[in-house]
């Protein structure tokens, strides 16, 4: 099917007609933060399931019981998602946990009001496209990738879901009030985990000791968290995403890139970066 069949434009960028409906859109555009609200944003495929995990344990103080028994979209909701405007959101505890795949400009009017705490998460944009390919491939609300070198270009020109990955991690990088937003990359993730959580617990005023830290971090381990059925999407229907094709959580690697591309997609992609990102002076981890 096609990107006018699967998807709905949404102030520019394609979203999922299966779990954005116009009432969810509204809901989000409408919704109101609290200052103690807790915010994981990502590009797709950047280490959002793997924060749904990470920040539910921090905030219980590493007790695992929401992890083990509320699946990981209603444990911490994309707002923009159909589920959002069921799961009385309102009606929640402070810290409330919410994700968000949206540009920092698409942010509802009560963001920049409330200004709740975000935790932005990045990751070296070959790898996203790598698992992007084989997570197009796999779920049935999103348009087939087609050949590598098509999907490679309709990715680095912004034509996928949720737009360009360069558009997203620039304007969240430029965002006004940045003493309220956490910047972390999946790579500082993957080379240490243990400061990684510790560093977001002191971000979000939770005062854990050495051993919760370390329970949490081998807690959320990729290999760990890939067998906890509320993160891995198993629980998913099949016509929803058919896992025989690509598990969900698939390797949770750095790098994985290397076995995806050419060498000439490789050095179009890094030709693209470059001009794209000539002006950015955050210093990422993989450059």
């Amino acid at each position: 099917m096609t990107e006018a069949e699967l998807y709905t434009v949404y102030k520019g960028l394609y979203v999922p007609n299966l779990v954005h409906s116009q009432q969810s859109l509204k809901y989000y555009e409408d919704f109101s933060f609290r200052s103690d609200d807790i915010l994981i944003v990502t590009f797709p495929k950047s280490g959002t399931t793997w924060m749904q995990e990470i920040v539910p344990l921090i905030v219980s103080g590493g007790d695992p019981s929401s992890v083990e028994t509320i699946p990981n979209w209603d444990r911490v909701p994309w707002l923009e998602e159909h589920r959002a405007c069921i799961l009385n959101l309102e009606q929640r505890p402070s810290p409330r946990m919410f994700s968000t795949h949206f540009h920092y400009n698409m942010m509802p009017p009560s963001f920049f009001e409330a200004k709740p705490k975000v935790i932005y998460v990045m990751r070296n944009p070959k790898d996203v496209f790598t698992s992007s390919f084989h997570y197009y491939g796999m779920a049935s609300f999103m348009v087939n990738p087609g050949p590598q070198s098509e999907f490679l270009h309709k990715f680095l020109e912004g034509k996928v879901m949720f737009g360009s990955w360069f558009d997203h991690v620039k304007g969240w990088l430029n965002a006004e009030d940045k003493e309220h937003i956490m910047y972390i990359s999946y790579e500082e993730m993957i080379m240490d985990l243990k400061d990684s959580v510790a560093r977001m617990a002191q971000f979000l005023d939770k005062s854990l000791d050495a051993e919760v830290i370390e329970k949490i971090a081998e807690r959320c381990l990729f290999k760990n968290m890939k067998q906890n059925k509320m993160s891995n999407f198993s629980t998913a229907p099949r016509e929803f995403m058919d896992q025989t094709k690509s598990e969900f959580l698939r390797k949770g690697i750095v790098g994985d890139w290397k076995k995806q591309l050419t060498v000439a997609e490789a050095e179009y992609f890094d030709a693209v970066y470059k001009d794209k990102m000539k002006d950015v002076k955050y210093k990422f981890v993989w450059d």
